[in-house]
């Protein structure tokens, strides 16, 4: 195949994996490659979620050759290619060595461990600092800041780490960390200092907020070296990073030195971009109208893995309590970004199977069927429905209520303490009891779901559809929940596993064009996106009233739960 095709290569490091996915110019994906990465837990705490920066970046080079290997497309056909990453915080030292972030005596020191995973709650008593200073930091995080952004993390590290040690560090929002590592160039993204690192809209850092937390240090004299922002260097997604790849980065990925490297995404918002601009398919026939640029306002992307985000863009900023954001220019030049988000939720579904005493039994007869496991389920509620004599799974499960924040709640109380509930259990425990409590498990995701687009809806949005990308995508019925508990139609990607991948690819065709405004990054999107599949609200009179009424429920449910958490602080005063 002959260099004057262009491709562009999407790196998309995920939370257990990193992909490389090599794209032509009209989106097709004409090789992938996926590797695993290590995650570090500690038996102790719970809350800990470790990575390496090492690990990942050796994945992404096996993966990239591998995707060139398998295509037979030659390195100098790739004219661009684009990161994104979870919102994890690295640390390295000012020559790109790792920084280890695990407690102990090695904090500081250079080694592997240098990623606090996006999923670490370490920093709790860190944000609870944050969220007394009412700064104004905070009104663009939806009044409280989470655990899981990058500067509780920061100043849980000062707080465990020798000073002087502190002082040699760097630290990057992961998806700014490999744009860096691939060309030397130590500049960072409005997705990631926006959205994840407190660097306000318009206004840029706030040394008094800095200063009143105990990091002062950042400050640098207005230079936030440690930040990596000395001088403003701060691009929009896309954008072209320094002189491209490096000789040594280009080397060791297999590419030409100097290809074009777009500033990177955070993985939603990458899923946003390989994923709203689709047309898509109704009843079998492909809609005719090319989305506009406008047409984006109405469109929320959901990535939906191991967490959900939950992304929408405005022309104007929209402030929405418990829901981060308006982050401005964090995709497009000029625009505002909300975001939504689920802690756990393809996690909670692999949680309930898994812990339930009957899950060796549904591994035994999924082998011995030869179906996944997930299918077995399905089977074995239908067999419920009809000795039931019911028309739907959610008549089933009427009378039971799952409350889903096992892990925390982001979005819309933006609450880490909520915790998860079932109400109407009984003393069973075989595989119909586990079939239940799957189903509800989606149903639960579902109805959170709904509580989140009401949210940005009241607030000012005027959100009419659902673009789903991530695992959770191939699971119908789920999908089919989604839009008739939210009645709003819900989009399928062409491929659950590529949206996010194809949106990191679309940052770098962006970069390898030079293209700066929004409505021409609009069209690339729209030329590079296959189209979805369509699934419309199709709920039943009955069941609308059901899910309904467990909406009122769920609600119901958290104002519940907040008033017994004070009950119980005010007895153990």
């Amino acid at each position: 195949m002959g260099s004057e095709t262009p491709y562009f290569i999407g790196i998309d490091v995920g939370t257990g994996s990193a992909r490389a996915s090599l794209v032509a110019q009209n989106g097709e994906i004409k090789a992938s490659s996926t590797k695993d990465t290590i995650t570090w837990r500690d038996q102790h705490d719970h809350r800990i979620f470790e990575q390496s920066t090492n690990n990942i970046w050796e994945q992404i080079c096996t993966a990239v050759k591998e995707v060139l290997k398998e295509s037979n497309v030659p390195a100098s056909a790739v004219k661009g290619l684009g990161f994104d990453a979870t919102c994890s915080l690295a640390v390295s030292d000012f020559d790109a060595n790792p920084i280890t972030v695990t407690k102990g005596n090695d904090i500081g020191k250079n080694g592997d461990r240098n990623i606090i995973l996006w999923a670490d709650h370490r920093a709790e008593k860190e944000a609870e600092l944050i969220n007394s200073t009412e700064s104004i930091v905070l009104n663009y995080v939806g009044g409280t800041m989470s655990l899981e952004m990058e500067v509780p993390k920061i100043l849980w590290l000062k707080k465990h780490m020798d000073p002087a040690l502190f002082a040699r560090c760097q630290f990057f929002d992961l998806p700014d960390f490999f744009t860096y590592k691939a060309t030397g160039d130590n500049t960072r993204s409005y997705c990631s200092t926006t959205c994840k690192c407190s660097f306000v809209p318009d206004k840029g850092w706030q040394p008094d907020f800095f200063e009143r937390i105990g990091l002062g240090e950042l400050i640098d004299d207005g230079n936030w070296r440690q930040m990596g922002t000395a001088k403003g260097r701060v691009q929009a997604a896309g954008s072209p990073v320094g002189k491209g790849l490096s000789r040594q980065a280009a080397e060791e990925l297999g590419l030409v030195e100097g290809t074009a490297v777009g500033s990177g995404l955070i993985d939603a918002y990458a899923g946003w971009m390989g994923t709203v601009a689709a047309r898509y398919t109704e009843n079998g026939q492909l809609s005719t109208v090319l989305p506009s640029l406008d047409e984006s306002r109405h469109r929320l992307a959901a990535v939906a893995g191991t967490s959900t985000c939950h992304i929408v863009q405005g022309r104007e900023g929209v402030f929405v309590k418990g829901v981060w954001g308006p982050y401005k220019d964090a995709a497009f030049p000029g625009w505002w970004m909300n975001e939504g988000g689920q802690s756990s939720t393809g996690q909670l579904i692999d949680f309930i199977i898994t812990t339930h005493t009957a899950y060796p039994e549904l591994k035994e007869r999924a082998k011995q069927e030869g179906k996944a496991i997930h299918i077995v389920l399905l089977d074995v509620l239908e067999k419920l429905r009809h000795e039931n004599h019911v028309d739907t799974y959610t008549e089933l499960t009427k009378h039971i209520h799952f409350y889903p924040d096992f892990h925390g709640n982001r979005s819309p109380i933006a609450d880490p303490r909520m915790r998860g509930s079932i109400v109407g259990l009984e003393l069973e425990s075989s595989i119909a009891d586990l079939a239940r409590k799957y189903y509800l498990t989606l149903e639960a995701i579902a109805l959170q779901t709904r509580h989140i687009v009401e949210a940005l809806n009241t607030a000012g949005h005027d959100i009419t559809s659902l673009y789903m990308s991530g695992g959770q995508a191939k699971n119908v019925v789920m999908m089919q929940l989604f839009a008739d508990t939210c009645n709003i139609p819900v989009v399928l990607p062409k491929s659950h596993s590529e949206a996010v991948v194809l949106g990191a690819a679309m940052l770098g065709r962006i970069a390898a064009e030079g293209v700066k405004v929004g409505e021409d990054m609009w069209k690339i999107m729209v030329e590079m996106t296959p189209a979805g599949t369509l699934v419309a609200p199709n709920a039943s009179s009955k069941v609308k009233k059901l899910l309904d009424a467990k909406y009122k429920i769920f609600r119901e449910t958290i104002d519940i739960q907040k008033r017994w958490r004070q009950e119980i602080e005010e007895a153990s005063e």
